[in-house]
């Protein structure tokens, strides 16, 4: 492994850890605030990345596809999944909102977390000790993952929280259906990814997501530039 590569993983694990975490633990807590206390008593409502890693989907998935690929610089393909939060949807009064907005919260908190390290990305010129680029640097790996996160979670398919959202949405005769794709949902999104398609599909709304941050902080932009 040679420096420069090394320097973009371990510039690349706390933003990537950060999104993991919060993403997991907003669906917990979307889901206690809905009434379902399943995934707090497995302690899945923390900032702890441990609760909510999997060691080959956390890790050694995404390690191996890095080190096989340009993905997170060149629009490869990088792939993983945490453990999933329990949800038990009979815990809830109304199981179609709050179905809806538990699986919507994952997704929500890599978007607010994309625009947060869209300005810390403004701030970092101002950082000591020569920190300037590699805190940049953190900052881009921060926006690209969350981004993906963001959309790739909202691609309309099961067991992907997209796929959730949209059940919530549909009369019970289609959503039972629907449903029946959830066991091929992982095998179909792995054959788009390999063939490109998913890439696709998903590049022009990454576009527009991150021409949409840059937008909304041109203002702090032009004050601290």
């Amino acid at each position: 492994m040679d420096s420069e590569t090394l320097q973009k993983l371990f510039l690349l694990i706390p933003p990537l850890l950060l999104a993991i975490t919060l993403h997991e633990a907003a669906h917990a807590y979307a889901a206690r605030h809905y009434g379902d206390h399943t995934a707090e008593k497995l302690g899945r409502i923390t900032l702890n990345p441990f609760a909510h890693i999997d060691p080959v989907g956390t890790i050694l998935v995404p390690l191996v596809l890095f080190f096989s690929t340009s993905a997170i610089t060149e629009g490869g393909f990088i792939f993983g999944w945490a453990k999933p939060v329990p949800v038990d949807y009979r815990n809830f009064a109304n199981p179609r909102i709050a179905m809806r907005m538990t699986a919507f919260a994952g997704p929500l908190s890599n978007f607010i977390m994309l625009f947060a390290w869209g300005f810390l990305r403004l701030l970092a010129q101002y950082a000591p000790g020569g920190m300037e680029y590699a805190i940049y640097e953190m900052c881009v790996f921060g926006i690209i993952i969350n981004t993906i996160f963001f959309v790739l979670n909202m691609f309309p398919l099961l067991p992907l929280d997209g796929g959730r959202v949209l059940e919530s949405f549909l009369p019970d005769d289609l959503a039972i259906k629907f449903r029946q794709i959830e066991p091929f949902g992982m095998t179909i999104l792995i054959i788009l990814a390999l063939t490109g398609i998913l890439s696709a599909i998903l590049w022009p709304v990454e576009k527009i997501v991150i021409d949409l941050m840059q937008f909304i902080l041109t203002p702090f932009e032009l004050i601290f530039n």
